[in-house]
């Protein structure tokens, strides 16, 4: 019989979960430190990176994207991030099961062009690296400051007030 049938649903009545296919096992890898570069040995680092590299170059060649993601991506911290996130949420859209997401595919184009601007560098624009200006100094006093604005202002002192409380309320007592 087919499996769309009643009798190729057995148990899923009862266990409407059961009818949803098997997940495969997460690898290790993709637990808590995933892509966080930090959190990477040198080596896996090295590997992850040319791994990156080589996805960045099949985005940049196959969307002709080589006049907004700087041929030196690399060395810009902010552009390597948005990078790393956007092949993560590529192999998931496009490598892994997405039930339930018919659109996941095109979901993701539209994030791809909404990082676009993120991913340009326009001192790099014309095929040349350039450092990005130094940050500023960290001032010792900024985290007294800091908390000191938490303790005195309005904003860490004020009474919670949640500015659709009744509708907050009503959706708390659906669930």
């Amino acid at each position: 019989m087919s499996e769309y049938t009643l009798e190729g649903m057995e148990g899923g009545l009862e266990d409407p979960g059961s009818l949803w296919p098997e997940l495969p096992e997460l690898e290790e890898e993709s637990a808590a430190y995933g892509w966080v570069w930090s959190a990477m040995t040198p080596a896996e680092r090295r590997a992850k990176m040319r791994e990156l590299a080589e996805w960045v170059q099949w985005l940049r060649t196959t969307f002709e994207l080589h006049n907004q993601i700087p041929q030196c991506w690399y060395r810009h911290p902010p552009v390597r991030e948005h990078l790393t996130a956007l092949y993560a949420g590529w192999v998931r859209t496009y490598c892994q099961p997405a039930p339930g997401r018919d659109l996941a595919e095109a979901e993701w184009l539209s994030t791809l062009h909404g990082f676009l601007p993120r991913l340009q560098v326009a001192s790099c624009a014309n095929g040349t690296h350039h450092e990005a200006p130094p940050r500023p100094a960290v001032r010792p006093e900024a985290q007294e400051e800091f908390e000191d604005y938490l303790t005195v202002s309005e904003f860490g002192t004020a009474e919670s007030a949640h500015p659709a409380e009744a509708e907050a309320l009503r959706q708390a007592t659906d669930i």
